[in-house]
């Protein structure tokens, strides 16, 4: 699957799901193949590509007064990184190639998460008393597209999942990168000193 396709399949599960059938993101979570509920998802002899679209998506939101805005530095429950099953399909010849693919999108919710971390720590950081609401697109945009790019390299350079020891190291890598934004989980209150962060 060619680069520039992964993209346009990415930025289509963007726009394709339902606010119901979602999943926070949290570190055990198991997937299974019937949280993939897209509707091409099949898995059959007769398939010849596999083919995969996560379902995660990061976003930022956020309602409240100018009042509020101005005084508020900590958006870490503003930012969300989620799964979502119906914009989640696998396509694959067996339960076997469906569990490599499985397995490379928890890889791909993990990754989010660091990235969703990264994104809160850069508002903690970067937000200030008179900043407009605007501010924060930089930073997501330079976020989003860092994360697009990790995404895509470890998808190829793992054959979509099918090298197993590669992936393996990525995700760890990940996870221990998790591990150091600890402050910036979704329900975590950033160190009151912004230069003590990472």
């Amino acid at each position: 699957m060619s680069y520039k396709l992964f993209f346009l399949l990415f930025l289509l599960t963007n726009c394709l799901f339902s606010q119901v059938n979602t999943v926070e993101w949290e570190p055990a979570y198991k997937f299974k193949i019937e949280d993939f509920q897209g509707s091409k998802t099949a898995i059959n002899k007769y398939i010849d590509k596999v083919l995969v679209l996560s379902g995660v998506i990061l976003d930022f939101e956020f309602q409240m007064s100018n009042v509020e805005f101005m005084f508020t530095k900590n958006f870490n429950s503003k930012v969300s990184c989620t799964f979502h099953k119906d914009a989640a399909v696998i396509m694959a010849p067996d339960s076997l190639e469906a569990k490599r693919l499985i397995t490379l999108v928890k890889f791909d919710f993990d990754l989010s998460e660091l990235y969703a971390r990264k994104i809160r720590k850069e508002l903690f950081q970067n937000k200030k008393t008179f900043s407009d609401a605007t501010f924060f697109q930089p930073y997501f945009d330079k976020m989003i597209a860092e994360r697009n790019k990790i995404s895509s390299r470890v998808y190829l350079e793992t054959d979509f999942g099918n090298k197993s020891a590669i992936l393996e190291k990525e995700h760890e890598a990940v996870k221990k990168e998790l591990m150091e934004f600890s402050d910036f989980c979704k329900e975590c209150k950033p160190p009151k000193n912004r230069n003590k962060t990472n």
